[in-house]
């Protein structure tokens, strides 16, 4: 079975040792990295909502790249620098998958791998 990775241009470049996605043709799941508060541009905004609304429209393109939508989200883990305002990433995530209610977790961790970073979310998407 041939996996294709890819990093459709609607966001921004990797900044580490990964892919935005990895398909599997021969299967109907759709993997995606942990998306960070980052723009197409390579910027972070300031604050939890800012970062948490972006993390989700970068999860949303992604999947648009693949032909799917936030419906088609199976799994969701969402993980959240402590002290940040765990309503903010609920804000966004209403905002970005409204009513869709995926297989979910959501830890508090004391850092992500930049210190500018507050939320991560990955997801997995079938269909």
């Amino acid at each position: 079975m041939a996996v294709t990775f890819s990093n459709p241009n609607s966001v921004h470049t990797p900044l580490g040792l990964y892919s935005h996605t990895a398909h599997a043709p021969a299967g109907p799941l759709l993997f995606l990295s942990g998306q960070l508060g980052v723009r197409p541009d390579g910027t972070t905004p300031e604050g939890i909502a800012a970062q948490a609304d972006q993390a989700f429209a970068n999860i949303v393109a992604l999947l648009a790249a693949h032909g799917r939508a936030p419906e088609d989200i199976i799994k969701l883990t969402t993980f959240i620098v402590a002290g940040a305002d765990g309503q903010a990433v609920r804000d966004a995530r209403l905002k970005h998958l409204g009513a869709h209610r995926p297989a979910s977790t959501a830890v508090y961790v004391s850092a992500l791998m930049a210190p500018e970073w507050l939320v991560e979310v990955e997801a997995v998407a079938a269909g």
